[in-house]
């Protein structure tokens, strides 16, 4: 198996493919305002520490969600009225899903991650 890059190059890989802003808040990345990767799926309810299960997130954002589920975090989100990026979400669980699919394992996370993807469809058929 491969090395996994450290923390700034996974951090840096994230931002290239999402982009500069927090998925939750929206708020773009600046000294002010820094980015952190953060877990889809939570470690722990199984979610793996792959490229797959993260996103750029801010500090604020990444602190306040805990260990609330991604769907519950997207509601609360857009109720604080923040532009939650539902896409990117669900761009975010369906890759993590795919990955589960070519890698194996992750027999706690499938489960979690089946529900989280069925609970957006249903509440945010756009995402």
């Amino acid at each position: 198996m491969a090395a996994q890059p450290d923390r700034a190059a996974r951090l840096q890989l994230v931002l290239d493919r999402d982009g500069p802003t927090c998925v939750w808040c929206g708020r773009p990345f600046s000294p002010l305002v820094r980015p952190t990767t953060e877990h889809v799926v939570p470690r722990v309810k199984g979610g793996p520490s792959w490229l797959e299960n993260e996103v750029a997130a801010c500090g604020r954002c990444n602190g306040e969600r805990g260990h609330r589920s991604p769907v519950e975090w997207l509601e609360e989100c857009r109720r604080r009225g923040w532009p939650a990026d539902g896409d990117r979400l669900g761009r975010a669980l369906g890759d993590l899903a795919a990955a589960i699919v070519r890698t194996g394992g992750q027999r706690r996370a499938r489960p979690y991650l089946d529900a989280q993807l069925r609970r957006l469809r249903r509440s945010h058929p756009a995402a």
